[in-house]
């Protein structure tokens, strides 16, 4: 949901998608192609500085969106580091530092220009720039019906903790584990009916075509996109010849 609110809050909502993916395929050359994890490290905080002055993302929701992803990329950095011996004891390798730097740094930079489009640019408007990309169909469905099924839990999570809060349920630990198993199992049942209620519902209406979204018109789109497309170039540019 943090994703969400970025992404009609931001002051980029009416920028075309087409361009933000551009500028976003952009960062993403450049985090490959910066040959020392200081350049990608710069394309990182440069595409990061992007997202929060240029689209006004407010800096602790963009350090909230993307906590998750540094804290598995850091947990992935350190399992480089150890080296399994052929009678299976390990080891640290600091010998593989190096290489392990430049892969944290690049995937920084990668994370840092995918977070500048996905917080920046609402679903279904990244969903008909797939579309006109020639996505396959049966993903962007999916898409969709993933889109759809977060707040249909979200919603069933919130209204079932507050019925619980009502009720004392979170009152001991014993009521807290008790509340929480039964939240959790009623959240499975919740979900599985409404899933299965969207698919009645399409089967009913003969829907056996794609699910469309209305997308809506973006003023200056191709000025907007040339402009990302400059912007992009540059910071390819920039990696390539920072040191």
């Amino acid at each position: 949901m943090l994703i969400e609110q970025a992404a009609y809050g931001n002051r980029w909502r009416r920028v075309s998608p087409a361009a933000k993916g551009t500028l976003a395929l952009g960062g993403l050359i450049a985090a490959f192609a910066a040959p020392t994890p200081a350049a990608a490290l710069l394309v990182a905080v440069l595409l990061a500085g992007v997202a929060c002055l240029g689209a006004r993302v407010a800096p602790a929701l963009y350090g909230r969106a993307a906590a998750p992803a540094i804290g598995f990329l850091a947990l992935s950095g350190l399992t480089l580091l150890v080296a399994i011996d052929a009678d299976f004891s390990w080891r640290w390798a600091p010998e593989a530092w190096p290489r392990v730097a430049s892969l944290t740094a690049r995937s920084l930079a990668a994370l840092a220009a995918l977070l500048g489009l996905v917080l920046t640019t609402p679903l279904p408007d990244l969903i008909s720039l797939l579309r006109r990309l020639r996505c396959p169909e049966l993903l962007l469905d999916l898409m969709v019906l993933c889109y759809r099924m977060l707040f249909v839990f979200s919603a069933a999570l919130q209204d079932t903790a507050t019925a619980q809060r009502a009720r004392l349920g979170y009152a001991s630990t014993r009521l807290t584990r008790r509340s929480l198993g039964l939240l959790a199992a009623n959240l499975t049942l919740q979900v599985w009916q409404r899933a299965q209620g969207l698919h009645r519902a399409a089967q009913a209406r003969n829907g056996n075509g794609a699910l469309r979204l209305l997308s809506p018109e973006f003023d200056h789109a191709r000025r907007d996109t040339a402009y990302a497309a400059f912007a992009g170039v540059l910071l390819i540019l920039l990696a390539r010849l920072a040191v």
